[in-house]
C-alpha cells in the first residue's frame, strides 16, 4: 500500500474526523437499556454480530458498489442508490445519522477539494446524502484500492462501537481492546464477503435493530443520538 493511501484511510477512519460519529452509538444503548448488553462479552457479542450480520452484507458491499460508481461517475446509478440506501434506513433515528453524518462528510469534500469538481458536483444531487456514498467518493479521490476502503470503514465502525460500550455499558479500556483485537479477523471476512455480493443482493434485514433503535427515540435517558 503506499503510504499516502494509507494516511488518507487512517484520516477517514480517524474518530477526530469531524463528522460527528462519536455522537452515535447505532443502537447499542437502547440495546443496553433492554438489559441485551450488560457486560464485556455480550458487547463483544454484539458488535461482533452487528458486523457480521449488518454491515457485512449490506453496509459495506454498498460502498463497494458506490466506489465503483464514483470510478466510472454514474452520476445516475449513485443518485438512484443513495435513495435505496437511506430507504433502507430501519428508523427515523438511522436515517437521520446517515443523513447528518453524510452531509458533514460532504462538506468536507467540498472544503477540501476531493475528488474533481463533476464528482463533487454529483455529490451535491444527492439529497439527503447517505455516509456511505461520501465515504466512497472520499476514498475514491484518494486513490485507495476498494478491500483497503471498506477495512477502514469496518475499523471505524468497530472502533465507534467499542468507544460507545466503554461510555454505556460501562466497560474498562482493556476490555474494549480486547474486542477490537478480537474482530480484526472478522473485519477481514466481512470485507472479503462483501466484494463478493452483487448489487442485488445486499441485504439490509435487522429486525431487532429496528425495533431497538425505534425505541431509542423515546428511551428516558440517553448518552447518544442513537
Amino acid at each position: 500500500m503506499r503510504i499516502a493511501e494509507l494516511t488518507a484511510l487512517l484520516h477517514l477512519a480517524s474518530p477526530a474526523l469531524p463528522i460527528g460519529a462519536f455522537s452515535y452509538s447505532q443502537g447499542l444503548e437502547a440495546a443496553i437499556d433492554a438489559h441485551l448488553v450488560e457486560t464485556a462479552d455480550d458487547a463483544a457479542r454484539w458488535i461482533t454480530s452487528g458486523l457480521a450480520n449488518v454491515l457485512a452484507p449490506g453496509e459495506l458491499p454498498f460502498v463497494a458498489h458506490q466506489l465503483e460508481r464514483w470510478r466510472t461517475h454514474d452520476a445516475a446509478a449513485l443518485i438512484a442508490a443513495n435513495a435505496e440506501f437511506i430507504a433502507s434506513r430501519e428508523s427515523e433515528e438511522l436515517r437521520r445519522e446517515t443523513a447528518q453524518m453524510g452531509w458533514s462528510l460532504r462538506q468536507l469534500c467540498t472544503q477540501l477539494e476531493w475528488g474533481d469538481a463533476a464528482h463533487r458536483a454529483t455529490l451535491e444531487r444527492m439529497t439527503p446524502v447517505a455516509q456511505p456514498s461520501a465515504y466512497a467518493l472520499a476514498a475514491w479521490a484518494h486513490g485507495a484500492a476498494p478491500d483497503a476502503a471498506l477495512a477502514a470503514y469496518a475499523f471505524s465502525w468497530v472502533e465507534n462501537q467499542t468507544a460507545a460500550a466503554l461510555k454505556a455499558v460501562p466497560l474498562g479500556q482493556f476490555a474494549g481492546q480486547r474486542i477490537i483485537v478480537a474482530l480484526r479477523p472478522v473485519i477481514e471476512a466481512a470485507v472479503a464477503r462483501a466484494l463478493a455480493t452483487p448489487p442485488d443482493a445486499l441485504n439490509t434485514f435487522a429486525p431487532q435493530l429496528g425495533i431497538l433503535s425505534a425505541r431509542h427515540e423515546s428511551q428516558y435517558s440517553r448518552l447518544f443520538r442513537s
